[in-house]
């Protein structure tokens, strides 16, 4: 019997090391199809028990990918900067000046292309000052963030009174707090496939019509800025994990001074990973005066903190984070599209996915988990049938609800880069 050298598995460009790499990414693929299925199936049968349609109909379909794409720009922002070690809580700043700039470009010059080097443009500026203050002057990471956070609006509110209260801007639409109409960019003409899908939705068979409802809304909502954020996954990926510019950014975040003794410039790659951050966030901006066709004050609405949350629930992988901005986004599309009863189904659906977390834990045998999860679906269920609708507000705050609830479920599997947030100085440990 041949006898394996177990330091060949570990070599870098061995067959064994490649083989590794395409298992794990092979097993990576699996679990979030198989995860796509479950959360598609479960929300199939919710909408067969409670009646309510529209709950995977492709307007509401369509709707939470436009809601889920920003949450997901900014949350890749995050996930860059804090992979590299670097807490960045002003992704929501970042956002609000990459509205701003991409309104602002658009409309000086009728270009929707404008949009993205507006968004870019602005999404650099915050992503520079926080790098600054942090990677360069040591400055808290929470408080430059807060800090950006704080001034964003300002700034915004101050040029908007210079930029479009022109007299040219106010015969637009323009005003102190919000641009003209700017150019944005056309939906991609698939109406036709779009027809043939909703037929097959509108006959309400289990699972199948869900599929094809949200293939409708696919396609009835797409442009090619969609297309080119939701490719911003699939690279992120590719970067941080598969390429060795990758692993020295992650270094950083694992272990900065032993980075630093293999020869990796650390101060360069938290810098450059906090200003992709901003640039990523700035991006999230942009599409939403995409989506609306015009900046108005208070735009962003929160989303750079729900972007730092679906992160978080994503434990700091991009698969992850795709989840955690589909499940928000979804909740958020789905209360602006939808009715009150509609949205009341939410309680639900929020019931059954805490019956199955309850099963899943009593059968890993986490007993405390499992029954904690299983009362509080007993609860949500006799609300669910005791009640007709919900109040107002928590249906508007929806999304900030499910993004606590779902965090407090997901705290017990996290695991944050060892050195993430912590001030690191040249020499430091030596």
């Amino acid at each position: 019997m041949t006898v394996r050298d177990a330091s060949a598995e570990v070599v870098p460009g061995s067959p064994l090391c490649a083989d590794r790499r395409r298992a794990t990414a092979n097993r990576t693929v699996t679990r979030l199809v198989l995860a796509a299925v479950l959360g598609l199936a479960v929300l199939s049968l919710t909408r067969v028990i409670s009646g309510k349609n529209d709950l995977t109909s492709d307007g509401a379909l369509g709707a939470a990918i436009n809601s889920a794409v920003p949450i997901m720009l900014a949350g890749l922002g995050g996930l860059w900067a804090e992979r590299a070690g670097v807490v960045n809580i002003g992704l929501e700043g970042q956002m609000i000046l990459g509205t701003w700039f991409a309104a602002d470009f658009a409309y000086q010059t009728h270009s929707p292309w404008m949009l993205i080097v507006g968004g870019l443009t602005g999404g650099l500026i915050g992503g520079v000052l926080h790098a600054i203050a942090t990677v360069g002057f040591g400055v808290d990471q929470i408080i430059s963030g807060v800090a950006l956070n704080i001034l964003a609006p300002g700034v915004t509110k101050y040029l908007s009174g210079i930029v479009f209260t022109s007299q040219k801007a106010l015969s637009s639409g323009g005003g102190p707090t919000q641009s003209p109409k700017v150019d944005a960019f056309s939906t991609l003409n698939w109406h036709s496939a779009g027809s043939q899908f909703q037929k097959i939705e509108g006959h309400h068979w289990f699972f199948v019509s869900d599929l094809f409802g949200l293939l409708a809304g696919v396609v009835t909502s797409l442009n090619l800025f969609t297309i080119i954020a939701i490719l911003l996954i699939p690279v992120t990926w590719f970067v941080l994990w598969r390429t060795p510019f990758g692993l020295r950014l992650r270094s950083c975040g694992e272990n900065p001074t032993a980075a630093e003794t293999l020869g990796v410039k650390v101060y360069t790659m938290k810098t450059t990973a906090v200003v992709i951050s901003g640039l990523l966030a700035g991006l999230g901006g942009a599409f939403l005066v995409d989506y609306t066709g015009v900046y108005h004050e208070s735009q962003t609405a929160g989303r750079g903190y729900i972007g730092l949350a679906a992160m978080i629930f994503g434990n700091w992988r991009p698969g992850g984070l795709a989840a955690g901005s589909t499940l928000f986004g979804y909740t958020d599309g789905l209360q602006q599209q939808s009715s009150d009863a509609t949205v009341h189904a939410l309680l639900l659906l929020v019931a059954i996915v805490l019956f199955l977390v309850a099963a899943y834990a009593l059968f890993r045998r986490r007993v405390k988990q499992g029954v904690v999860a299983l009362v509080f679906a007993a609860l949500v269920l006799i609300w669910y049938l005791t009640t007709d609708s919900i109040p107002d507000e928590f249906a508007t705050y929806s999304p900030q609800i499910i993004t606590l609830f779902v965090l407090a479920l997901a705290s017990q599997r996290l695991r944050m880069p060892a050195a993430d947030g912590l001030p690191w100085r040249r020499g430091q440990g030596s």
